[in-house]
């Protein structure tokens, strides 16, 4: 296995965790915090356009990579 596939394989199963464990930690600072209904969207909502971000920069990437193949 070359580096290229080692990074093409764990980079993504790495950043699914990372995302999944910010999640979890977004869930559980609202909880403890006894944020509530309206906090707990807040919360998900700020934390959450960092990780929507970042997936909407993949597709991008993505898009502008099949537009320069034409």
């Amino acid at each position: 296995m070359t580096e290229k596939e080692f990074v093409d394989i764990a980079l993504p199963l790495g950043l699914t965790f990372t995302i999944g464990y910010m999640v979890f930690i977004m869930y559980k600072l609202g909880k403890d915090s006894k944020a509530g209904k309206f906090g707990m969207a807040i919360i998900f909502l700020a934390l959450g356009l960092g990780i929507f971000g970042f997936v909407l920069k993949f597709f991008i990437k993505l898009y502008l990579q099949a537009d320069l193949d034409q």
